[in-house]
């Protein structure tokens, strides 16, 4: 872990920051060989190789603001295999109302295995302690069974549906941070480290 990477641990994963020079190098080649080397882990599952997931709308933002990085994507790492099983991030910092979206994914290999819920716990207990961030978003196709489940558990609120360009229609739900920080304060050992 280097200082431009502020490790969130969760209880079985590692979140790591992608950071502005592995852009550089998933830019021209997301399968280079010199990626995550110096990091402890490998990516054996092709995680964001083959899909690019949310790169292409990450790169220009990395570009235009490279501190950012923590925000913007991070890859989850199985700590006891040091292996890359998927990934989350927000969409970008949040906007002036406080308001940040967050996105996720897990390798198909992996999935079922309630990782998908770690990782939300992980970044949103990293974010909420952040005093310009004041209201959690998740938006969800509406066909996507298994996440609608996970935000619905997790008691995020239905607030309305969008056309995504991409992934077409999507739920959106959304949580006041204060609300998340009060019911899930016992899950806050997933803690950043500097």
């Amino acid at each position: 872990m280097t200082g431009d990477d502020p490790l969130i641990r969760t209880p079985r994963l590692d979140l790591h920051t992608v950071l502005p020079r592995e852009y550089a190098l998933l830019a021209v080649n997301r399968a280079d060989s010199r990626l995550w080397v110096d990091r402890g882990f490998t990516n054996p599952l092709g995680h964001l190789v083959v899909d690019p997931g949310p790169l292409p709308h990450r790169i220009p933002r990395i570009l235009a603001d490279p501190g950012a990085a923590p925000y913007l994507l991070r890859l989850a790492v199985l700590r006891d295999e040091a292996i890359v099983i998927g990934s989350s991030g927000f969409h970008d910092r949040p906007d002036d109302a406080g308001m940040i979206e967050i996105g996720l994914g897990v390798e198909p290999a992996c999935r079922g295995r309630g990782f998908a819920q770690e990782q939300l716990h992980g970044m949103w207990g990293w974010l909420i302690d952040q005093p310009d961030v004041h209201t959690l978003r998740y938006t969800v196709g509406t066909d996507n069974a298994v996440s609608q489940a996970i935000v619905r558990k997790l008691g995020f609120t239905h607030v309305g549906r969008q056309i995504d360009e991409e992934d077409g229609p999507e739920d959106i739900f959304e949580m006041p941070a204060e609300e998340y920080r009060r019911r899930f304060s016992p899950l806050r050992c997933c803690r950043s480290q500097a």
